[in-house]
């Protein structure tokens, strides 16, 4: 097969290849410890809520926190934290804008458009092009978790993700239902064959709390994926209920005062989660 050296587009394995050198580096103004993907098979499935939720957990227990929202062409994350305000820039650095109540700095493509409803029609190569700006352009500051909410699929930006940014983990977001787990298996075989750490699972959509018994009523069946994470030797680690006050809440750009128990044991996977050294740019 013919090779155009242009191995973020690319996902064959050849002498060529250096991932080492793919990498990209922080700038001197960024200094971030870990960075986590949260990674779907489909669109569809909550990935921008769960995305959300863990970078306001994470607030919670002190640590400081940022979003990248990678989803360029369906980015939601702004709306979720009533951020409006655009992106700003010095030429050098672009700035993040920073959410009210938790201090979470965000990043995302909706803040580079004049209205949040305009279409970005960017083909592959400027959508990468957009992502790592992101990463190597804005200025982060100290970060001690980097949540990047990444496109569904397992596409050209998802490589170039798992290529060129130092992920220290990722964790998949699904719905218990049998095309969504097929889809699934997808995203975890790409993650195996880029070495990129699996954290866990998140289901969301597994159920419906009765509002009077309070009992857990399991639409889709329950337990219906579990073989699945054990051929993978994935651990499920939050199941996420249906919950129609979740959804006024985001509409509302509210989504920090909504707090699930749920995240805590993710929380405490990507604290106790060992980082990888990260490259730095000094100029």
């Amino acid at each position: 097969m013919s090779c155009n050296h242009d191995c973020s587009s690319c996902g064959e394995e050849c002498a060529s290849r250096n991932q080492e050198d793919m990498v990209l580096a922080q700038n001197s103004k960024s200094n971030i410890k870990k960075i986590i993907g949260v990674v779907s098979g489909k669109g569809g499935v909550g990935k921008s809520l769960v995305s959300s939720l863990i970078a306001c957990a994470l607030s919670r227990r002190g640590l400081s926190v940022g979003i990248l929202d990678a989803d360029i062409t369906g980015a939601s994350i702004p709306h979720a934290f009533n951020i409006k305000q655009k992106a700003s820039g010095d030429g050098t650095y672009i700035y993040p804008a920073t959410s009210e109540i938790l201090n979470i700095d965000i990043i995302s493509s909706n803040m580079l458009l004049e209205n949040d409803d305009d279409p970005i029609l960017y083909r592959g190569s400027l959508i990468n092009s957009l992502l790592s700006q992101f990463y190597t352009d804005v200025r982060w500051e100290d970060k001690d978790v980097l949540v990047i909410d990444m496109p569904p699929g397992t596409s050209d930006i998802s490589l170039t993700t798992f290529q060129s940014i130092p992920l220290d983990g990722i964790i998949i977001v699904t719905t218990p239902q049998d095309l969504v787990s097929m889809i699934v298996k997808k995203a975890l075989k790409m993650a195996k064959m880029m070495n990129i750490k699996v954290l866990g699972v998140v289901e969301n959509m597994s159920y419906v709390l009765c509002p009077d018994c309070k009992k857990k009523i399991y639409v889709f069946g329950e337990n219906k994926n579990d073989s699945m994470y054990e051929q993978f030797n994935v651990e499920k680690i939050a199941s996420l209920p249906f919950d129609p006050t979740l959804a006024k809440i985001v509409d509302k750009g509210l989504i920090e005062e909504y707090v699930l128990p749920e995240f805590e044991k993710i929380v405490d996977c990507i604290i106790s989660l060992e980082p990888k050294e990260k490259k730095r740019n000094e100029l």
